[in-house]
């Protein structure tokens, strides 16, 4: 459970970075698990999410790869034990103020040694948004992730600011211009970590240049009572209850 100076930090700044919330042992099984899920996948798919505009607006991401695979839980009984470990419902629950923690969505990003896609700045509120403001990301790292792995980066208290405009084109992303990814601070993380964050809170990061892939997988959830805007993002598994239980 986050103690109250961590609750506090969350308020003011929209993210909080939960060191050890999973052991180590623990983040090199799940670490296994994504490398060979992503090997049985890219056998007869293409899994790279990079984004056309991270290529249009990073010079050196031209030649970059982002291994990706929503919904998880489906592919593996790990990832199905993780997003309802107490650990982390417990944290869940305290960040959004409910008792009950309704899943989004997951996807599992591998960013590959010396070629891992960056993302522009952006928030996560253009793909889903909701009437209020309970849609919250976890991000557990599997392996390190330091600077040169490309690590999250985030613009502290942005999420106060509400709903900003987005490239229309259908990455949603912010202009480079004014949001380049150097104003955001970087977040490094150890194996074990969560870093938790608002889906106004703007957020991006950068090139994998190291020799090691980094290994993550991304969590939304929500209050069950918030509700979408539109139909957009659907998603296997989605209203999958992670603790409590749907009272709307």
């Amino acid at each position: 459970m986050l103690s109250e100076a961590q609750q506090k930090f969350y308020q003011d700044n929209g993210y909080i970075l939960v060191e050890g919330l999973i052991s180590a042992r623990e983040a090199a099984v799940l670490k296994t698990e994504c490398h060979r899920l992503a090997d049985r996948l890219s056998r007869h798919q293409n899994i790279d999410a990079t984004w056309g505009s991270a290529r249009d607006t990073f010079s050196e991401a031209k030649n970059t790869r982002l291994l990706h695979c929503h919904n998880v839980q489906f592919e593996s009984a790990a990832f199905s034990r993780l997003i309802v470990d107490e650990r982390f419902t417990d944290v869940a629950s305290q960040l959004i103020g409910s008792p009950d923690v309704q899943l989004h969505h997951n996807k599992m990003f591998i960013k590959p040694p010396e070629k891992g896609s960056p993302f522009p700045l952006h928030q996560d509120y253009p793909y889903f948004p909701h009437q209020g403001m309970s849609m919250t990301a976890a991000i557990f790292h599997f392996d390190d992730a330091p600077l040169e792995k490309g690590c999250v980066r985030v613009v502290p208290g942005s999420y106060k600011n509400g709903p900003l405009p987005h490239d229309s084109t259908g990455s949603h992303h912010l202009s480079p211009a004014d949001y380049p990814l150097e104003m955001a601070i970087p977040c490094p993380a150890r194996a074990g970590d969560v870093l938790f964050f608002n889906y106004m809170t703007i957020h991006g990061s950068g090139l994998n240049t190291s020799q090691e892939a980094r290994t993550t997988l991304l969590v939304q959830f929500r209050r069950p009572d918030d509700l979408p805007l539109t139909t957009i993002h659907d998603s296997r598994g989605q209203g999958m209850m992670l603790r409590g239980v749907n009272r709307t």
